[in-house]
């Protein structure tokens, strides 16, 4: 039996493991879960016969080394920053290894070792990064095959609750990492091209310049600017294209909202707060108030964000329970984005029978024989329950492909690298297409960059 290693049984493994152990048969496979947590990886094995859990701590190489040196492939599922440790690994005993994450700095440098030992390691293979690079390639490049020219490309992805679920004046519940919901948009600036021109939102900024979309069937969405927008350039070969934007999907509403929180410093991650653990709820947000000996500390929330009475804002916040006097933070020494998480975590957390939902949109400007077109292609998947989400379909069923393929050796060029190749992405968006993750495309006359620009009627 073909041995894959699975590092993580957090919760978008969920799927990726269903799909593997399905496959095991036909595909001659043992499964080996190795999580921190065994008894997160015996339940994720669930009793299978061809699957086995085991304790796993990456940062022991007595514990790491053996796992990866005995397996045929490696599936990491850590944090992305964790990656690394088992990259080194795979490349010491010459082993694939595949994950959903961004390429680290760290990753790349590894390139040409990996190169030179005929490795595939795949990054950015899950949903996003993964499945919109392999969807927004498959257009470009049919484009480009006959002989059109790129305008513009927009790419949005999103995961959130699905209609049936949403029950919060947010529209909004935790379907992926919730610090990385809380610190999103941090650490730099967005930069894009508009029409021939570089643009750039500075963080305090961000929440206040969405764009909009609709996609038919599923209403209408905001998004904000992602950070990377430019990068995308050299790798999807769009170096001469005018608009080059790339954003975050939310509900109408929720960036409005959120950047409440931005403009008090309620999401910063660089500093420590005294006494957080016997913080309120309440203490927390007046710890970003101005001292007034005589008013409340709603009072003083209304007047710093300028909220009146009667605007929904201020009903988000009483939702949020975020003047309670009485809840505690109960964490030692947390940032102000650890507390705030920990008060949306109490709110936002999916129950059992809640359903999230993934919305990716991109849209492609092009020029052909004279004539200048646009492609709008949509994408939505919506999760079965809290523990079958669509987060962890469209994250792990392409992983689980990817792993497969490489396997069977229909992935060969070796590298650090992600699923841009038609290669990979071809194959893989059909197993998707056959999975339910399938993509509807519209052609109409290019209509240039709309900020308020439409999907469907």
């Amino acid at each position: 039996m073909r041995e894959i290693l699975i590092i993580g049984a957090g919760k978008s493994t969920s799927v990726l493991i269903d799909y593997l152990l399905k496959q095991a048969e036909t595909e001659d496979l043992f499964l080996r879960i190795g999580d921190l947590d065994i008894d997160n990886a015996r339940k994720a094995c669930r009793d299978h016969q061809r699957c086995e859990a085991f304790e796993l701590d990456v940062f022991k190489s007595e514990s790491r080394e053996p796992a990866i040196k005995k397996a045929d492939i490696i599936i990491s599922m850590l944090p992305a920053r964790f990656h690394i440790e088992v990259a080194r690994d795979c490349l010491k005993y010459s082993k694939n290894m595949v994950t959903a994450s961004y390429i680290s700095d760290e990753m790349k440098a590894l390139d040409a070792e990996v190169k030179a030992k005929g490795l595939v390691f795949m990054n950015e293979i899950g949903v996003d990064p993964g499945i919109d690079h392999m969807s927004a390639m498959q257009v470009i490049d049919r484009i480009r095959d006959k002989g059109g020219k790129m305008l513009l490309f927009e790419s949005f992805t999103g995961g959130l609750v699905a209609p049936e679920s949403d029950n919060n004046l947010w529209n909004y519940k935790f379907t992926w990492n919730p610090r990385n919901v809380v610190v999103a948009g941090q650490g730099g600036v967005a930069e894009f091209i508009q029409e021939g021109k570089y643009k750039y939102i500075p963080y305090q900024r961000l929440f206040r310049r969405t764009e909009f979309l609709k996609i038919e069937g599923h209403g209408k969405f905001e998004a904000y600017a992602n950070r990377n927008s430019l990068k995308y350039q050299s790798i999807y070969g769009l170096e001469d294209v005018l608009t080059l934007y790339r954003g975050t999907i939310r509900k109408v509403g929720f960036s409005r909202a959120w950047n409440m929180f931005v403009q008090l410093g309620m999401t910063d991650d660089s500093f420590a707060m005294k006494n957080s653990e016997e913080m309120s709820y309440r203490d927390f947000i007046n710890a970003f108030l101005p001292y007034s000996p005589s008013d409340s500390v709603e009072l003083k929330v209304r007047h710093n964000l300028k909220i009146d009475q009667d605007d929904i804002m201020w009903d988000k916040l009483i939702e949020l329970d975020l003047f309670n006097p009485d809840k505690k933070i109960g964490i030692k020494n947390a940032t102000p984005a650890q507390a705030l998480q920990k008060i949306l975590m109490d709110k936002w957390t999916l129950s059992e029978d809640d359903k999230d939902m993934i919305v990716m949109y991109h849209k492609f400007g092009y020029e052909l024989n004279g004539e200048r077109k646009q492609i709008d292609s949509t994408m939505v998947n919506i999760g079965e329950d809290q523990t079958k989400t669509a987060m962890a379909r469209t994250v792990g069923l392409p992983v689980a492909i990817a792993a497969i393929m490489i396997l069977n050796g229909k992935i060969k060029t070796p590298g650090v690298q992600l699923p841009i190749k038609k290669e990979v992405y071809q194959p893989i968006l059909k197993k998707l297409e056959d999975q339910g993750i399938k993509f509807k495309e519209e052609e109409t006359e290019y209509l240039g960059y709309n900020p308020f620009g439409e999907v469907g009627n």
